[in-house]
């Protein structure tokens, strides 16, 4: 199996912890939706121990959610090889009570996070430096997948410096889709991607396997931007990760969200706070999880840090969508606001 009917370029939400869970995925794709979503990371390791319901809400998905992609890390192969059937089988699927027939698009391997505990662990970025077990981990994925779903790995430029013999090894590894962040570990966010050096990778893919998909991610602000880096580089696809918080419509040709009303933007903001209510009924996230989104939503608009500010000190659902209510600024008749998700 493989991602089938992706236009060229397409385009994909990244993997963010805890901000792309089930209940912002569901507000992008009403805004406009991109070509494939992630999850958040799920740890196989936590999965496949007693410490799996913990952790069943990195990849909980929704029955309207489609082209999602379940994003893991973790060090032992056999966990991977056990996720990914369950998976790819829809059996994880069927734990959320979900129906026969939805399920995820594929599995994703997060080789890339540069987070200073995982990497002391061994784990995401620190595979670069492993990779008689990074190829372990891919053979024990695809295994566990079985051909029902496609395989993927999302990486950087390389560790300390950049170093495309990690690229190398991975396109010799049958991948369905290989994203990488164009910036090394040492580098985190803090200096301009290398897009340049997406372009030597494009060539080494042509050569060596040029049935994968190659995806470039960093510092995408607006899809225009991204359309004209995949045409110079010849990608495949594009990645979008901060710039879904400066813009909930990034993936739109035409974006408005420059031009929404104030209380447009609190409307949909309301409407992530309801979705978010209905969906963690058992506390599996606390209230502070919206204080990200908060920033989001409300900003662009005269007074919108002193609301902001009083939005994000309440302690409760109820006590925050009353003060969004009390405040005036939620409209539920007025458009285009009802018609953004």
């Amino acid at each position: 199996m493989d991602y089938v009917n992706l236009p060229k370029p397409f385009f994909v939400l990244a993997p963010m912890d805890d901000v792309t869970d089930t209940v912002f995925r569901q507000v992008v794709a009403g805004c406009t939706a991109p070509d494939l979503f992630f999850t958040e990371f799920a740890n196989v390791d936590g999965l496949q121990s007693p410490g799996r319901p913990r952790l069943l809400k990195k990849l909980r998905l929704d029955s309207s959610e489609e082209r999602l992609v379940a994003h893991v890390w973790g060090l032992n192969p056999e966990n991977f090889y056990k996720t990914a059937r369950e998976i790819a089988d829809g059996t994880l699927a069927r734990e959320f009570g979900l129906p026969e027939g939805v399920n995820y698009t594929g599995i994703d391997l997060n080789m890339g996070c540069p987070a200073k505990s995982e990497v002391r662990s061994g784990a995401c970025s620190a595979l670069i430096n492993n990779r008689p077990l990074a190829a372990e981990i891919i053979q024990a994925t695809q295994e566990g997948a079985g051909g029902k779903l496609p395989v993927s790995v999302k990486t950087r430029l390389g560790f300390s410096t950049i170093d495309l013999s990690w690229h190398e090894f991975l396109l010799q590894k049958k991948l369905n889709m290989l994203t990488i962040h164009a910036r090394t570990r040492k580098e985190m966010s803090k200096v301009p991607a290398h897009w340049e050096e997406l372009g030597r990778i494009r060539e080494l893919r042509d050569k060596l396997a040029p049935g994968t998909l190659l995806v470039g991610n960093g510092d995408i602000e607006t899809r225009a931007q991204g359309e004209i880096l995949a045409k110079q580089y010849g990608l495949d696809g594009i990645m979008i990760g901060r710039g879904v918080f400066h813009d909930p419509f990034v993936f739109a040709s035409d974006s408005p969200w420059e031009s929404l009303r104030r209380e447009e933007r609190v409307a949909l903001f309301r409407r992530h706070v309801e979705r978010f209510a209905a969906t963690w009924q058992e506390g599996e996230r606390p209230i502070h999880t919206l204080n990200k989104f908060c920033k989001v939503y409300i900003s662009g608009f005269d007074g919108a840090k002193e609301l902001r500010e009083q939005l994000m000190q309440t302690a409760t659902i109820e006590e925050l969508l009353h003060m969004i209510t009390a405040a005036g600024h939620y409209q539920i008749d007025r458009e285009p606001a009802t018609r953004l998700l």
